[in-house]
């Protein structure tokens, strides 16, 4: 983990609805792994550092990507390059990878399309063939960049590839799956692939795991802290039921 100054040296859109900001950060661009996060805090700006899974690495450069929902994402959207913001990270448990899969499908819903791009990358650097499996509510709301082998979209109006859940566009046969977006989605996934991975996203305060502000509900009856036992986890070991199926920025985007 690295606690760092670090210049803003990118800005960017996709489509309409995302944007991507990317910071001069070597040491935590050479330690970040698909699935961990960064913690930022914009002075001024919100009391607590905010998370974001790392989108994409490119050298020196740290990408994350979001939405302007709320006052600290409004704000972010005003940065500019040159403008400097403390970056803290990597944070977190990440996805893992096995050779022996030969393939994985990467299936994201929304801004959970975060960390897909690592993965992605990751994927490629077992050998595994990749899936980028991609939903949204319409055409207009999809992320159109995507890494990988195949792509397929899916759209709960039908307006662009399969007419329904991001889930029911998974690929027969598969042989593992990563997965991340609204919890309701990743409900949705557990009932189908147990084994999944999935990238949690829950309401956060350090980001450390010392405030305990991410406790994550697990079938055995245990809490844990998504800042620090994950935010990665086997989709079966999940209460679901104990947790929103939407954080209330969600609904907003």
């Amino acid at each position: 983990m690295h606690e760092l100054t670090a210049d803003v040296a990118a800005v960017r859109a996709i489509g309409a609805s995302f944007l991507v900001v990317g910071f001069d950060a070597p040491a935590i661009a050479h330690d970040a792994r698909a699935g961990q996060f960064v913690n930022l805090l914009l002075r001024p700006g919100p009391l607590l550092r905010r998370p974001f899974s790392v989108y994409r690495v490119v050298g020196d450069l740290v990408e994350v990507i979001y939405r302007p929902v709320g006052a600290g994402t409004h704000q972010m959207a005003e940065l500019r390059i040159g403008d400097r913001v403390s970056v803290l990270g990597p944070l977190g448990r990440g996805f893992e990878f096995r050779e022996e899969w030969a393939e994985v499908a990467l299936v994201s819903g929304g801004l959970g399309v975060a960390p897909m791009p690592l993965a992605a990358r990751d994927a490629a650097a077992n050998g595994l063939r990749v899936h980028w499996v991609h939903g949204a509510r319409t055409a207009a709301e999809l992320c159109e960049e995507w890494s990988g082998d195949e792509v397929v979209y899916a759209t709960d109006d039908g307006s662009r590839g399969v007419h329904g859940s991001v889930v029911s566009a998974i690929p027969a046969g598969v042989q593992a799956v990563l997965a991340c977006g609204p919890n309701a989605m990743l409900a949705a996934v557990a009932q189908r692939f147990a084994a999944a991975q999935v990238a949690l996203e829950t309401y956060m305060g350090c980001g450390t795991g010392v405030c305990l502000g991410c406790a994550v509900p697990r079938t055995s009856g245990v809490y844990d802290r998504a800042c620090s036992e994950g935010p990665v986890y086997p989709a079966g070991t999940i209460d679901w039921e104990a947790l929103p199926s939407r954080l209330h920025y969600e609904a907003a985007g």
